[in-house]
């Protein structure tokens, strides 16, 4: 296998473009995610903000993985500002097709717990991810993700098939 050297840090307002093209690359590569070709389908002048805004935030991150200074992946915490659903934190990862495989979900997931503990807000990390993705079901369970639900009709492919998602949640404290 090749050897590939990772950095992965806290997204800065001059990286919107290239997360944006990277996130459109992604949802065209993977049935896994719900987003789509489209990406995240917001300007980079809006993703700039975007990104201005998270840097600010005590419970909200969004790191990214690169690769010879290109952005190969994305990691983030996503909550909300109301205070009593502000220790709530949604876990989402999105990682290139050709650095699959790496341990680099791994990787991203390590530093999204350690942001969470030290965070001192966060208190509760979940992610959904596909019954079908059995290989991110196993890798989340090793990192200490419960699956407290399975959930029907949680998600479906482009030609409507109906497809069974896991609700998976680990407690920071």
């Amino acid at each position: 296998m090749t050897e590939v050297e990772f950095t992965i840090r806290e997204a800065i307002p001059d990286d919107a473009a290239e997360i944006l093209h990277a996130l459109k690359v992604i949802g065209s590569e993977t049935p896994y995610l719900v987003m789509d070709e489209k990406g995240m389908e917001m300007t980079p002048v809006e993703m700039s903000e975007n990104l201005a805004n998270l840097y600010e935030s005590s419970n909200n991150v969004l790191m990214v993985a690169l690769a010879d200074g290109k952005v190969i992946g994305t990691a983030s915490v996503k909550a909300s500002s109301k205070k009593r659903m502000e220790h709530i934190g949604e876990i989402g990862i999105s990682i290139l097709k050709d650095f699959w495989g790496f341990g680099l979900g791994s990787l991203m997931m390590d530093e999204l717990i350690l942001w969470a503990k030290e965070s001192e807000v966060i208190r509760r990390l979940e992610l959904t991810v596909q019954h079908r993705n059995q290989r991110a079901v196993h890798v989340y369970e090793k990192m200490g993700f419960k699956t407290e639900a399975i959930m029907p009709r949680g998600a479906k492919t482009d030609n409507g098939e109906f497809l069974d998602v896991h609700l998976m949640s680990m407690m920071i404290d």
